[in-house]
């Protein structure tokens, strides 16, 4: 996945799959828990996402970020939602 400085993902879950994100290049964050939740990822990092957390990939800095994102399954499943479940 390549980000564009200053943009996010929709919040959104896996539903069933865990997913794996590695930081290959730039500096970005998961952001999780309603949004209470940040975790930090440049490159060397990683992140486990386990099945159903609703998340949101963001890049709020200056230059592209690069991560590559691994799930379970063959084919990756993404259910974007309205906001964070109350």
């Amino acid at each position: 996945m390549i980000a564009q400085p200053h943009t996010s993902s929709a919040i959104h879950h896996h539903s069933t799959q865990d997913t794996i994100i590695y930081a290959i290049r730039g500096y970005g964050a998961v952001i999780s828990e309603g949004g209470k939740t940040r975790q930090p990822l440049g490159p060397g990092d990683w992140a486990l996402i386990p099945a159903g957390v609703e998340h949101q990939e963001v890049n709020d800095g200056d230059e592209e970020v690069v991560w590559a994102i691994t799930r379970g399954g063959k084919t990756a499943l993404v259910e974007n939602i309205d906001g964070w479940a109350k």
